[in-house]
């Protein structure tokens, strides 16, 4: 994909997938903030499929480690395409009865105030790009409130609502849409997920299966090329939720 394109938490995951994907010809800005090995995996996979790649590594739920990648893009690239954010994490788990204050802003400093941070301050950059288009990472957890994992859910929720206040405001210029991924197969579950609480969700999906990153990230391309798409989340999850 001949574009200039920013991916937040790409170092694994659906992030890595979807730098991989879209990355013949084009030029990719890697964005990681612990996983550096991995990240500049992922980089060497985007050079050898014949795109250019960029790492940056910043905690994108601070403010200052926002302004530092965007600080970044505009002085590597000028200019930006496609503004992926995908970063995000529930961080643990924690009942109704047991929610703390410091994990609220934990879990929507990640999730939800990097995602607006990052979109409003990439603004201009997109302004300048060719067929400009914003995909927020959302989630299942949108749909069916997580139990168990209530403050990613309503988290993940305000990006909903977000992205499509966003499209209107940023339309016709900018487009705006989302990708919910139902369960998947990522280190994203590795330390708040069981191998018996996936199985379960395998048996409870309709495919009998949990999803891959790959197919995310193909979700996320059709969402960039979409161009009379705006305002639009798209569910992506064997069928664990239907409209």
């Amino acid at each position: 994909m001949n574009k200039t394109i920013l991916i937040t938490g790409a170092g694994t995951g659906i992030g890595a997938a979807t730098a991989k994907r879209l990355a013949a010809g084009g030029e990719i800005i890697i964005h990681f903030h612990a996983s550096r090995g991995a990240a500049e995996a992922v980089a060497g996979d985007v050079r050898a499929a014949g795109g250019t790649a960029h790492l940056v590594q910043a905690d994108l739920a601070t403010e200052a480690g926002c302004r530092e990648v965007v600080a970044f893009v505009t002085e590597r690239c000028g200019k930006l395409d496609v503004l992926v954010n995908n970063a995000g994490g529930l961080i643990r788990r924690e009942t109704a009865r047991e929610l703390s204050w410091q994990l609220m802003q934990e879990v929507f400093a990640l999730n939800t105030f990097s995602t607006m941070l990052m979109s409003s301050l990439c603004v201009p950059l997109l302004e300048r790009g060719q067929q400009p288009c914003i995909v927020n990472v959302t989630s299942i957890a949108v749909r069916h409130g997580a139990p168990t994992a209530t403050i990613y859910g309503a988290a993940k929720g305000a990006l909903d609502t977000f992205t499509r206040g966003l499209a209107k405001e940023l339309a016709p210029t900018i487009r705006v849409n989302a990708i919910a991924p139902g369960v998947i197969e990522t280190p994203f579950h590795d330390k708040v997920t069981t191998p018996q609480r996936l199985a379960e969700f395998r048996a409870a999906t309709p495919l009998r299966r949990n999803g891959q990153p790959e197919e995310i990230a193909a979700a996320i391309e059709f969402a960039i090329n979409s161009l009379f798409m705006t305002g639009e989340t798209l569910d992506v999850n064997g069928g664990l939720f239907m409209r």
